[in-house]
């Protein structure tokens, strides 16, 4: 099963992709309260409070004595991955949102699970066109920029064990691993990978490591553009700006 591209879709439902949006957070990162939740989606609090009430409905989300929501029986996943990811993700968001300040396009963070990345965080750009929030989506590894950063960081072994798993199992689409493995060695030496409309077209998207205190990848930082406003000269200034940020965000989580 190809996963080329995600566009989106022509009708889209505001009242689903929020609740995916609660469920993505909840697992990913815990718990929430509904003015927690009304603020990520940009939804007053009587809706965030439906959203919330319809997922605990299904299983999706609990809620505790007090005011807070969790993941519920459905979301399943480690504790120790939860709190990860959202170490990194409030470590980074007001370096993201100043490195969108500065060079006027939008910014993401992703984490790799197995073979796939999840975007845990987007700073939109301001323009009237640009690339619009990815949070909470996922993609093939091999297709993202922050994606392969994170590929590249791994091992042999480790690259060859995550991929050790038949071709297009569940919807998961293999890459040509001779090809992958050529463009990690490109990726490795220059510290950054470059994504040319391969999760959607029209979008062109430079991504950097973020690195523990250990020196491990744990997640990757891009921004993204309209292809059409992607100048290759530009690609020094937008490295750089990149590289700085993953900096600082670096030195927050190691306090």
């Amino acid at each position: 099963m190809e996963k080329l591209q995600k566009n989106p879709p022509t009708y889209a439902i505001a009242s689903v992709d929020h609740a995916l949006r609660l469920a993505t957070i909840l697992q990913l990162e815990g718990d929430l309260t509904v003015a927690e939740a009304a603020e990520r989606l940009g939804v007053a609090r009587s809706t965030a409070h439906r959203l919330l009430r319809m997922l605990v409905y299904r299983d999706f989300a609990v809620q505790d004595s007090g005011k807070h929501y969790g993941a519920g029986p459905v979301l399943k996943l480690a504790e120790h991955s939860r709190s990860t990811t959202s170490l990194v993700r409030s470590a980074a968001l007001a370096h993201m949102e100043t490195l969108v300040q500065f060079v006027g396009e939008s910014a993401n963070l992703t984490v790799r699970t197995g073979v796939e990345v999840r975007f845990v965080a987007s700073v939109e750009s301001t323009r009237t066109l640009r690339v619009g929030s990815r949070e909470g989506m996922a993609f093939p590894a091999h297709h993202t920029s922050g994606g392969m950063v994170l590929l590249a960081a791994l091992t042999e072994d480790e690259l060859n064990q995550i991929y050790d798993i038949g071709p297009d199992v569940d919807g998961i689409e293999m890459p040509d691993m001779d090809r992958l493995r050529a463009e990690l060695t490109r990726i490795r030496k220059q510290a950054f990978a470059v994504n040319q409309g391969r999760t959607e077209r029209g979008v062109v998207a430079i991504g950097v490591p973020v690195r523990d205190d250990e020196g491990k990848a744990v997640a990757g930082l891009s921004v993204s553009m309209p292809s059409v406003r992607y100048d290759r000269r530009q690609l020094p200034m937008l490295v750089s700006a990149l590289r700085l940020a993953a900096d600082r965000i670096e030195v927050d989580l190691a306090r």
